[in-house]
């Protein structure tokens, strides 16, 4: 039996990962590390929190204090970071809690762990290190690929990138890395591109683009991307970066129609807003590494947006709560305001 230390567990991608997790390993135990900031919802988690193997602890990565009495009182074998501010709109805003918790909280992650000692210290990382590859006949980038970060989001989450190779060097730290391509799915918060505009045509509300919407991202279902960090901690080669890509590359705007449709929503709700501040235009992963492991994607974009809306139209108790909390950007709060 192993005992994993699951940080961020009560946001969207940790959480569905201590789902999956149970679903694999039903004899481990699962220890849930969470801040819970605005993004971080424990009522996603409410389902499993009864489970005798489930333990859940509201703390701070970057609180060192925290994290060694977690490790004095479980002795976790596996680590997952997925805590960790995401949201590139906030960075622009104020990029200094960025920097404590993607950063600092890392590092803090990674001094316990060289002090306590740990199996395997996995970190999930972004697609969003590797700066914006400009045009749709760029090749994508591999795992050898310079980091070039286009905002202080993915400038933070480079940097602990970086930290956490220095530790296996200097430390021998058991480490690995991930970078995936945008997730979606069921329990993401609304701030996020696929939930903010599923729930805004529920509503009947307009759906704010930035720019012209032909920004392009590779789009990968939260549940595929579950799946590949367990197979990268399992099979995956210590002190390794692997990319984890959907392979569906789609611009913003597609993305947009096809929820239009999904939803009933009428075309004419997309309006476009002033482009974001260094906009990056296009991600795209070459994730053959990965592939080489045995995994591949199972689910379809287009299976996955039905499922992903069906289950925002019948889970509105989750949502709506949440709509009241201070977490829009600037540009979208100007939307808002305009509608009212």
């Amino acid at each position: 039996m192993s005992v994993w230390l699951i940080t961020g567990g009560a946001g969207f991608i940790g959480a569905n990962f201590v789902f999956f997790l149970l679903e694999k390993r039903p004899k481990d135990r699962i220890v849930i590390l969470d801040k819970l900031t605005y993004a971080g919802n424990l009522s996603t988690l409410s389902p499993v929190l009864e489970k005798e193997n489930v333990r859940f602890i509201r703390g701070d990565i970057a609180d060192r204090e925290t994290v060694e009495a977690v490790f004095e009182e479980e002795k976790p074998d596996i680590l997952v970071n997925f805590a960790a501010e995401s949201h590139v709109d906030r960075s622009i805003d104020d990029p200094a809690p960025f920097l404590q918790t993607n950063l600092i909280g890392t590092g803090v992650l990674l001094d316990v762990c060289v002090q306590k000692g740990i199996r395997r210290f996995h970190q999930i990382s972004t697609d969003e290190v590797y700066g914006e590859i400009q045009d749709a006949g760029t090749p994508s980038v591999d795992e050898n690929a310079p980091l070039r970060p286009g905002n202080p989001y993915a400038a933070s989450k480079a940097a602990a990138d970086l930290l956490i190779l220095s530790y296996r060097r200097t430390y021998s730290l058991p480490v690995s890395i991930s970078r995936c391509s945008n997730n979606f799915g069921r329990y993401q918060f609304p701030e996020k591109l696929i939930p903010r505009m599923v729930i805004r045509a529920l509503e009947g509300k307009t759906l704010p683009l930035f720019g012209n919407g032909e920004d392009i991202r590779d789009w990968i279902s939260v549940s595929d991307h579950c799946r590949a960090v367990f197979e990268i901690i399992e099979k995956g080669q210590e002190g390794e970066i692997y990319n984890i890509g959907g392979g569906n590359e789609r611009s913003n705007r597609t993305v947009v129609e096809a929820i239009c449709r999904l939803t009933g929503c009428c075309e004419g709700k997309i309006v476009h807003t002033p482009d974001r501040k260094g906009h990056d235009r296009r991600y795209s992963l070459n994730a053959e590494k990965l592939r080489a492991l045995g995994w591949v994607p199972e689910e379809t974009f287009e299976e996955t947006l039905a499922q992903t809306v069906t289950w925002y139209r019948e889970n509105r108790s989750w949502w709506e709560p949440l709509l009241a909390r201070d977490f829009w950007p600037e540009w979208a709060r100007e939307a808002l305001e305009a509608e009212k």
